[in-house]
């Protein structure tokens, strides 16, 4: 399956640990939210970016016709997250393609140099293209299909 994931790596910050010293639950969703932000936004000129990245950043500047909005979030935490200086290893795929919306899928892993990875969570996010006007959902065009759909896979199958 690791064809069909765009891996983003993340660095921790001393502040997203909590007393217990690990990263604290809120801070993993700033944490996704950053992974998820790098792999769909387009970047500047000149920047390499993810083949994921189709959704324009003119949103982000306080324009354009279109936005994000999260529907659903969930996560699943199989360890502790410990701090370290080297990047987070945040894989993420599609796990459904619908007509106003995308499930991201996301597996947070130790940094990509150790020798043998560490899962510390999975979660999925819903995230739906609103018309920023109406806030009305709104379909996703076919450039943004084309380059998600090599990126589907299985959606997170959580233990519950």
């Amino acid at each position: 399956m690791s064809d069909t994931r765009v891996h983003i790596p993340i660095h921790l910050r001393w502040g997203d640990l909590d007393a217990l010293g690990h990263v604290n639950n809120t801070s993993m969703l700033k944490l996704l939210e950053e992974a998820r932000l790098r792999a769909f936004w387009s970047s500047e000129e000149g920047e390499a970016a993810p083949p994921t990245a189709v959704l324009d950043m003119s949103v982000l500047e306080g324009g354009g016709p279109r936005a994000t909005l999260i529907a659903r979030q969930e996560i699943e935490y199989l360890r502790p997250v410990p701090y370290g200086q080297r990047p987070l290893d945040v894989q993420m795929w599609i796990g459904k393609i619908g007509g106003s919306s995308i499930e991201v899928c996301y597996e947070v892993f130790s940094p990509i140099s150790d020798a043998e990875q560490v899962l510390y969570a999975r979660s999925s996010a819903v995230v739906v293209l609103v018309d920023t006007a109406s806030g009305r959902p709104t379909r996703l065009s076919d450039t943004e299909r084309a380059a998600w759909e090599p990126f589907l896979g299985a959606p997170i199958a959580y233990r519950r």
